[in-house]
């Protein structure tokens, strides 16, 4: 999908953004497919909205909004039709670690409520959710853990094509990444330094493969029309990624 932008972040990677103006070649690229671009407000960044009618996604870089992520982030995001109540999520198995080792501090600290209240729920959801064992993961086991509120679910959902997806992900030693699923809205994240079109391109091929198994693996739910809105970058909606309490 992205690989056009490859000459165009050549010469704008770094860039300062300052509004539409700041973007006209990535603005009229996206128009002509009839996708929409939105420079962030106040940070070097920009989003790019994707998808189709019915499975509309969000593309964002920027600025990072979890502290497990160090620097610029990568987000992606949709609205997908599962049970509300559905929480499930694929990490990687170094970052999985790191954030087991800082809820054992905190209970060793006995800081529990900042457990309950501070933390991101990614974090609370190593503690509370039924982790996958390593027969269940497959061939992921080696560089994924996962975690779940229904453990048949989250079987069927990592099996087969998005299995494939995620043995091929780009990821770097250290880099982090969480894909997941809470309130009906499908999030990936992982830290990118500098947004190649190539690795844009990987990232969003991932994404569009979890969003399909979604789908497959998943009963209709009720649920409000398709959504991307509003930004990730607005700190308000990090409480949107929140599990149901």
């Amino acid at each position: 999908m992205l690989g056009s932008l490859q000459r165009w972040f050549g010469r704008r990677a770094g860039a300062a953004v300052s509004g539409v103006d700041a973007w006209p070649e990535l603005a009229d690229w996206a128009a002509q497919r009839g996708l929409t671009l939105r420079p962030a407000r106040g940070v070097a960044g920009f989003a790019i909205d994707g998808g189709t009618a019915t499975q509309p996604w969000r593309l964002e870089w920027g600025p990072s909004q979890r502290s497990y992520v160090e620097g610029a982030e990568l987000r992606l995001r949709a609205e997908v039709r599962v049970p509300g109540d559905l929480q499930a999520m694929v990490v990687d198995r170094e970052l999985q670690a790191r954030m087991e080792r800082a809820i054992f501090d905190q209970f060793v600290e006995s800081v529990q409520t900042r457990i309950d209240n501070q933390t991101p729920p990614e974090m609370r959801w190593l503690v509370m959710c039924q982790k996958l064992g390593g027969a269940e993961l497959g061939p992921l086991r080696d560089r994924f853990g996962a975690v779940c509120n229904a453990r048949a679910w989250m079987q069927r959902w990592i099996d087969g094509p998005l299995a494939t997806a995620l043995a091929r992900a780009p990821l770097a030693e250290g880099q982090p990444m969480v894909l997941m699923v809470a309130r009906g809205r499908l999030t990936l994240r992982t830290a990118l330094g500098n947004p190649e079109p190539a690795l844009l391109k990987d990232w969003v091929s991932i994404f569009q493969t979890a969003a399909a198994e979604t789908r497959r693996v998943s009963p209709p739910a009720a649920a409000a029309a398709p959504s991307t809105q509003p930004s990730l970058w607005s700190p308000s909606q990090m409480a949107a990624d929140e599990p149901p309490r």
